[in-house]
């Protein structure tokens, strides 16, 4: 296994995600079903440090590979809405797999 940036960063990403994912099943539980915290408690702080851990794998990626300010900053606005990371990162996928026109 490969621990490139780019390979960190799509792990992180996807493991931001996946946890947004636990905390509102954990919430919905919460607040709507049973009025059980366990969910809550438990992907609480998985979510918080998947979140720092996606921010770490942006910023070493963003420098890795010289991206712009914008384009950073976009990456950590995504992090705060759910799921958004992952399209995020199938964006910075898509753009790094694309064909670089050379210049004349």
């Amino acid at each position: 296994m490969s621990n490139s940036p780019a390979r960190v960063f799509r792990v992180a990403a996807i493991g931001e995600a996946c946890s947004w994912l636990g905390l509102l099943v954990g919430m919905f539980f919460k607040y709507v079903v049973v009025e059980n915290e366990v969910g809550v408690k438990v992907f609480g702080p998985i979510h918080g440090a998947m979140f720092v851990a996606y921010l770490v794998a942006l910023v070493w990626v963003a420098r890795a590979e010289r991206w712009s300010f914008a384009r950073f900053a976009v990456g950590a606005v995504a992090s705060i809405p759910p799921f958004t990371t992952l399209l995020f990162e199938l964006w910075v996928e898509r753009v790094r797999r694309a064909p670089v026109l050379e210049r004349a």
